[in-house]
């Protein structure tokens, strides 16, 4: 399982070597070990997971078999003419066809040959509501909580999760826990479900460093890595790739480093690279461009360094999309022991009653409940003109106690260290607030009043805040007319400012239908596969829903190790594609 580099001899053969541990990567190396072959699964870092492991790790695959439990009308036409009107031409449609083809049969091969087990969310929407063929459920898969005990010591191998997304120290949290935990005085169902889940982390804690109830990106990861010990898959973690191994133009192995040592691996059926695209690359001539001030809550690991050795043997990456790379806005604060935590505003805030938005100029720019990409989107746009790096989310003490505020939990009471090192702004009146966040007075005072009119009449005629499902499903159900919208009128008032984040590659590597990675000529490179944030997005820089990063790395994992492994299936439809392309 776990192995050290110099417990590999120089020259060791596998049938298939996976570049990058996240769930793109782990999942290619456990599709080639369902097959029963050999394989190494190296990673740069000392956990495994990658960012994989700090999301939520919801997983966007239509029509896979899980989707008739909460959606029988979805159909892959369905599908096909959502991802056409919501990327168009910024990605090739065969790729997106190759997906929607492939991704529910890799989601069945998984749950079917290992201990991977997911389940559709209820309800979950496709963030771009307006296109024909958006669904409000039965595409986003999500997976089962995990039991990290199975793992015994190498639950320690996990990257472990956002501690500003943990309670009580370290324990983990889902969405139906945090419904638990908010009804815990109202519901006999709910205080059970908090009591059991208490237990379990307070007797946890009393024998190690971490919970092992495991939900989320975690749960998904625990339960690829107790996949792959159980089907006799090597892992090297620590480990760097310093050059392919070539014979006669094909990709044929890797030069790998750690410690000071250098082994050289062979890979008799290719080498597939999933190290997570260029996010934390330094500058240079392969790093698409970057606008603003950018901070990530991504894992460490994406260095580009992989994608450098690629393009030297003729690789190239995509042009097109609409971002060279996915957001979020997130809010910023120091840690006791000096490290930043960089936490992402998904919908917890923004989208709740009594929450508003604004530049520094006092004014409203964005619909606060639209999808995070697209509200980071708009403070790049709106930056150009009007002074929005940061914004400000804005609530009462009403919206503080009942939703949180960031790094803020709902319910705390505790606002002393977040007031006493800057994150939250409080303040008795609105005037006050704009002074303290150095924006105008009168322009705040303007806006909230807006907002408390809206809270009233259920519209909003500035953005349009809580017209589509999407929007709807992120309020609260239980504030009405509109689940979005609610009054900002109970001091004191509060403030955290928010930054663009960067939350993952959309440009990457250039592949084919089969995750080849191909030349400027469209040729591929033999022997070399990619997926996940190490290849260019299929979406072409668009988030039109929930898991549209992980749901493509693991299908297109499952491509790559079918093309890979001779499956006679694939090479047949290749050569297809490929007299087609020629004639």
């Amino acid at each position: 399982m776990f192995r050290t580099i110099d417990s590999i001899a120089e020259g060791a053969r596998y049938d298939l070597v996976v570049i990058g541990a996240g769930a793109g990567g782990m999942s290619a190396a456990l599709f080639a070990a369902i097959r029963n072959r050999k394989v190494l699964l190296v990673e740069s870092t000392e956990y495994v997971g990658g960012t994989s492991a700090l999301s939520a790790a919801t997983i966007w695959i239509p029509n896979s078999h899980h989707a008739a439990s909460v959606d029988r009308n979805d159909s892959r036409e369905n599908a096909s003419h959502f991802l056409n009107a919501a990327v168009g031409n910024r990605s090739p449609a065969a790729l997106r066809e190759a997906f929607l083809d492939s991704g529910p049969e890799a989601i069945a091969t998984l749950e079917a040959g290992s201990d991977v087990k997911l389940r559709a969310y209820a309800t979950h929407p496709d963030y771009e509501q307006q296109h024909e063929g958006a669904t409000m459920r039965g595409r986003a898969l999500e997976p089962v909580p995990f039991d990290g005990r199975l793992l015994g010591g190498d639950l320690q191998r996990i990257r472990p999760p956002i501690p500003e997304f943990t309670i009580f120290g370290g324990m983990m949290v889902g969405r139906d826990d945090i419904n638990h935990l908010l009804n815990v005085r109202t519901s006999w169902k709910s205080f059970a479900h908090a009591a059991k889940i208490l237990a379990r982390y307070g007797a946890d804690r009393l024998s190690g460093p971490r919970g092992s109830r495991l939900v989320m990106g975690n749960a998904l990861i625990g339960r690829l890595l107790l996949s792959l010990r159980k089907h006799g898959a090597d892992i090297l973690t620590k480990t760097t790739v310093k050059d392919f191994v070539m014979q006669n133009g094909t990709v044929t192995g890797v030069v790998l480093a750690a410690n000071g040592v250098t082994r050289r691996v062979l890979a008799s059926n290719g080498v597939v690279l999933a190290a997570g695209g260029y996010n934390r690359h330094s500058t240079g001539p392969n790093v698409p461009p970057r606008q603003g001030p950018i901070h990530s809550p991504s894992a460490p690991g994406h260095t580009g360094a992989i994608q450098d050795l690629a393009i030297k043997l003729g690789a190239r990456l995509g042009e097109g999309n609409l971002d060279s790379t996915y957001w979020a806005p997130v809010s910023i604060r120091r840690r006791p022991d000096g490290s930043t935590a960089v936490f992402p505003h998904f919908t917890m805030d923004r989208s709740k009653p009594g929450t508003v938005c604004v530049d520094q100029s006092g004014q409203r720019f964005v619909n606060e409940a639209c999808s995070y990409h697209l509200f980071a989107r708009a403070m790049f746009e709106h930056d150009r003109t009007r002074r929005c790096i940061p914004c400000f989310i804005i609530t009462d003490t009403t919206g503080l106690r009942n939703y949180g505020l960031g790094m803020v939990r709902m319910g705390t009471r505790q606002l002393a260290p977040h007031l006493a090192d800057g994150y939250l702004v409080e303040a008795a009146t609105v005037a006050e607030l704009a002074g303290k966040i150095n924006v105008n007075a009168a322009a705040l005072t303007r806006t909230v009043a807006n907002m408390n009119a809206y809270a009233k009449s259920g519209i909003d005629p500035e953005f349009g805040r809580g017209t589509t499902p999407y929007h709807r499903v992120n309020g609260d159900a239980s504030v009405g007319p509109n689940p979005t919208l609610g009054p900002i009128s109970t001091a004191p008032f509060y403030a955290v400012r928010l930054y663009p984040g960067d939350i993952g590659a959309a440009t990457g590597l250039v592949i084919n239908e089969w995750a080849q990675v191909t030349k400027a000529d469209g040729e591929p490179i033999a022997g070399l596969y990619a997926c996940g944030n190490e290849a260019n997005s299929i979406m072409g820089g668009v988030y039109p829903g929930p898991g549209i990063t992980i749901g493509p790395a693991i299908t297109f994992a499952y491509r790559a190790v079918r093309h890979a492994l001779n499956d006679t299936d694939a090479r047949q439809a290749a050569q297809v594609q490929q007299k087609e392309s020629l004639s």
